[in-house]
């Protein structure tokens, strides 16, 4: 594959981007099963705008709690079947790492991204990356990709270095993209 045909796409975390976290003392946590999904406001109208591009959407995810034995991997499936039939998702790539096991695919390493990008053909500097934590936004910026931080105020740390774009919600990211993408295409930059 010539390096013009290679494509953008829109790498997006799970909780928090595609489906409400369960917050618990102002820090998110993944649902534990697939009848405690709720999907975000607005999601399908907002990735059905970037699949009318063209943009391959590819969901990286880190689900430690199967690594500490407080979930399991057939939970976790049943999770990302029901977000693929209800959102016009390419793929789900996930690390059921913890830190501790020092693997290339645990966010804020971009292994998830890298292998993602490589499954479809993407350029990681005309992709972007989707993610409400510090994890996903380091994983985007070491990988390449333009990165937005959806900021839902969790009492936790930020990112090490500013996201490109910092928004409240999943429909501001992907209005940030097509702004980025139609300015690009007219010759803006």
């Amino acid at each position: 594959m010539g390096i013009g045909s290679l494509k953008r796409a829109v790498f997006l975390d799970r909780d928090g981007v595609l489906n409400e976290s369960v917050i618990r003392d102002g820090k998110p946590y993944p649902p534990q099963s697939e009848a405690e999904v709720e999907i975000v406001a607005g999601a399908v109208a907002a990735l059905g705008r970037l699949k009318a591009l063209g943009l391959p959407l590819i969901v990286v995810t880190n689900q430690p709690d199967v690594a500490r034995g407080k979930q399991n991997v057939e939970a976790v499936e049943a999770i990302h079947r029901r977000l693929g039939r209800e959102l016009p998702l390419d793929e789900f790539l996930c690390c059921y790492h913890d830190d501790r096991d020092g693997c290339a695919c645990r966010k804020p390493k971009p292994g998830l991204i890298l292998d993602g990008a490589a499954r479809c053909g993407a350029d990681l500097a005309r992709s972007f990356l989707i993610g409400d934590r510090w994890r996903d936004v380091d994983a985007g910026q070491a990988a390449g990709c333009r990165t937005i931080w959806i900021d839902r105020g969790y009492r936790e740390r930020g990112p090490a270095h500013a996201p490109d774009a910092r928004v409240g919600s999943l429909e501001e990211a992907v209005e940030w993209i097509v702004e980025q993408i139609n300015s690009e295409e007219n010759g803006n930059h």
